[in-house]
């Protein structure tokens, strides 16, 4: 089977730092485009120190990021260097993704309506932290801020405790996603009418989008959502519950699987109960239902309650650590797990496939500035 490569030939320059950006052009150079990534001469990006661990020479963190790329830099106040990223974008670039400071690449010249005038088919995007208008449009902002600025952490963890985030950094993440969304959307539109644009899209902006359903909520009752550990707010019982060795995750999301549930429990109580047999009684009595369950699930192990509920068809699934996910025969299967072709880095595949196959990792991210002399002509990094 070939390499699935949907995005050949396409050429992109990504002016980023950190993950959103970054991310952003690793997803379409993991589906074929042609990514070169310019960092200042200097440390480079950010996440090239982000570490331990370590991994092919850099921090693992900028490794999975930056994967397969190519590696030029220049120094963008440096009038003869900023001619020739311009020349280069003039010649070769039909994307430009940035996630620098509002403003930056403007005053040099490099803002989308600079390039946009003297190549229309250019596609530029710019990925900023909370939008291109408003009062805190020229605020820097990072995953945790918008974490929290965006709602989401007034709904994690327990009423009574301190506000948690979620440890992955997803709004970077989803912000980069959304960002290779909509380049992908004017590429198809380029295709028909030979014209790019400016596509805009902000770490804010993904921080309302993973609130819709809350927000929804919200707009419609005018109430504040509690905190609910594992579970939410609307459905019950859709949460994690402790056993005599560890936690399962148990999503019984309608009426049909809480009788089943309650069958796997050995608890026809539960399913007989005028309260429970409604999913809205049950988020009614929540308290009362959840304790019953709590005390049932904490009298065997995982494994045991797992073979039950999968016997039945309740959707249900044990709390892993990281060691188990990769050790799992479903990952092997699935061949979420790649290596660069040296076999100096293992990560994550991306999460999906074209005629059955899952996009290789095509290499290791660049060093800092290796590509100068094949993409600029110059030597070194200087």
């Amino acid at each position: 089977m070939t390499t699935p490569t949907p995005l050949k030939g396409l050429k992109i320059l990504e002016i980023g730092h950190s993950i959103a950006a970054p991310y952003a052009a690793m997803i379409l150079g993991g589906m074929g485009a042609e990514v070169i990534k310019l960092e200042n001469p200097g440390a480079g990006d950010y996440a090239r120190g982000w570490g331990p661990p370590f991994s092919a020479g850099t921090a693992t963190i900028f490794q999975a990021m930056n994967r397969g790329k190519q590696g030029i830099t220049a120094d963008l106040k440096n009038p003869s260097q900023r001619e020739k990223i311009l020349a280069l974008i003039q010649s070769e670039i039909d994307v430009v993704i940035h996630n620098l400071k509002p403003g930056a690449l403007d005053k040099l010249g490099l803002g989308p309506a600079a390039l946009l005038a003297i190549k229309p088919s250019l596609i530029y995007c710019n990925l900023g932290a909370f939008g291109n208008r408003g009062p805190l449009k020229d605020l820097p902002g990072y995953d945790p801020l918008m974490q929290a600025f965006g709602g989401l952490m007034s709904m994690l963890g327990e009423d009574g405790r301190p506000p948690v985030r979620v440890s992955v950094s997803i709004m970077d993440l989803a912000t980069g996603m959304w960002s290779a969304i909509g380049i992908m959307a004017a590429h198809i539109e380029r295709l028909s009418t030979g014209m790019g644009g400016v596509v805009d899209t902000s770490l804010f902006e993904t921080s309302c989008a993973w609130m819709s359903i809350p927000l929804a909520s919200y707009l419609a009752s005018g109430q504040l959502p509690a905190r609910a550990g594992s579970g939410v707010k609307e459905i019950v019982p859709y949460q994690a519950y402790e056993t005599t060795d560890g936690y399962i995750m148990v999503a019984s999301g309608n009426d049909g699987l809480f009788q089943r549930l309650c069958g796997a429990l050995g608890r026809a109580d539960l399913a007989e109960d005028p309260r429970y047999r409604l999913n809205a009684g049950r988020v009614e009595h929540r308290e009362a239902l959840i304790a019953q369950l709590s005390a049932t699930f904490a009298s065997d192990s995982v494994a045991a309650w797992m073979q039950k509920l999968q016997a039945v068809g309740v959707p249900a699934g044990p709390v892993q650590t990281l060691d188990q996910v990769v050790a799992h025969p479903q990952t092997a299967a699935m061949g979420m797990l790649t290596a660069s072709p040296d076999g100096s880095f293992r990560t994550v595949g991306l999460p999906l496939s074209f005629d059955g196959a899952r996009p290789p990792v095509l290499g290791v991210a660049p060093g800092l500035g290796e590509h100068d002399a094949a993409v600029l002509g110059k030597p070194g990094a200087g």
